[in-house]
């Protein structure tokens, strides 16, 4: 957030002038402030997400009541999607308007130790207040996007010091480096979301097994939700897309390093079974 804060400044000086980078920064927070009222509706809207209570589906509704129980969280909506790929995401602005999603892929696939998994993951989440730390993020790597913009169409502030030449470089490069800093920050907060997400499961080897089958079916089963809509990506707990960026370019850590580390956890003293144990 702070390298987010000082490329935004940073960009302001050498291409907006102290005007076009107010303007941009309005801008930017004004987009992201609709979009964070309104991304929960807008999402499961887009993905066609029905919700489901314990007559429509008491397995699944059953589950996540009893993990929102050990994470101290309110009850959150439960929502599935009609998708041949497992998967699941959740959304809403704090944990009082969350909801936790899942394809119907995953409830075919996972027993119910992994569904626990996958469902503490997102638990996590919502627990972590991740939509508010990604919104924030959003803002501000928005707002640089913006301002690079700005010089591309009016030329910027070519009393800079690095002159026309400057602005052209930093148009092209900045959104380049905000979003590596965005996609970093969404890859740190996905780990630290398996290890919340172990803690209230109480099983680390549950998600990881869950990670391990969810990303071999993403692999060779389209999402065609996904597919058409790519800003939604980081959401999941597997990348939904084939081909793309990697490496770097990537919203999500390498699978192998999420199970590598969950089994890790479970070198410690396992603690005592849950209701699916």
């Amino acid at each position: 957030m702070a390298a987010l804060t000082g490329l935004f400044v940073a960009v302001g000086f050498l291409i907006g002038g102290g005007a076009g980078m107010a303007i941009a920064f309005l801008a930017a927070v004004g987009l992201n402030l609709f979009a964070y009222w309104n991304s929960d509706k807008a999402v499961l809207r887009l993905y066609g997400a029905r919700q489901v209570d314990d007559a429509s589906a008491p397995r699944l509704v059953h589950i996540v009541r009893a993990l929102a129980d050990k994470a101290g969280l309110p009850m959150p909506r439960v929502c599935i999607v009609d998708n041949d790929q497992p998967n699941a995401f959740a959304t809403g602005r704090d944990p009082e308007h969350a909801a936790v999603c899942v394809t119907t892929a995953i409830l075919q696939r996972l027993n119910d130790e992994e569904l626990a998994g996958v469902l503490a993951h997102e638990l996590a989440h919502v627990k972590n207040r991740d939509t508010l730390t990604m919104t924030i993020v959003a803002t501000i790597a928005g707002a640089v996007s913006m301002l690079a913009n700005f010089a591309l169409f009016f030329g910027g502030d070519r009393r800079n010091p690095l002159g026309i030449i400057g602005v052209l470089v930093v148009s092209l490069l900045a959104p380049v480096a905000a979003m590596l800093v965005q996609m970093s920050i969404s890859r740190t907060r996905e780990f630290e979301a398996d290890r919340l997400g172990a803690e209230i499961s109480g099983r680390p080897l549950w998600l990881a097994s869950a990670l391990g089958r969810i990303d071999h079916s993403a692999q060779i089963t389209d999402n065609p939700q996904a597919e058409a809509n790519p800003a939604t990506a980081h959401m999941f707990i597997i990348n939904p897309l084939h081909g793309g960026f990697a490496g770097l370019f990537a919203s999500h850590p390498s699978t192998e390093k999420r199970i590598a580390r969950l089994r890790a956890m479970a070198g410690a003293p396992q603690k005592a079974a849950g209701p699916w144990g």
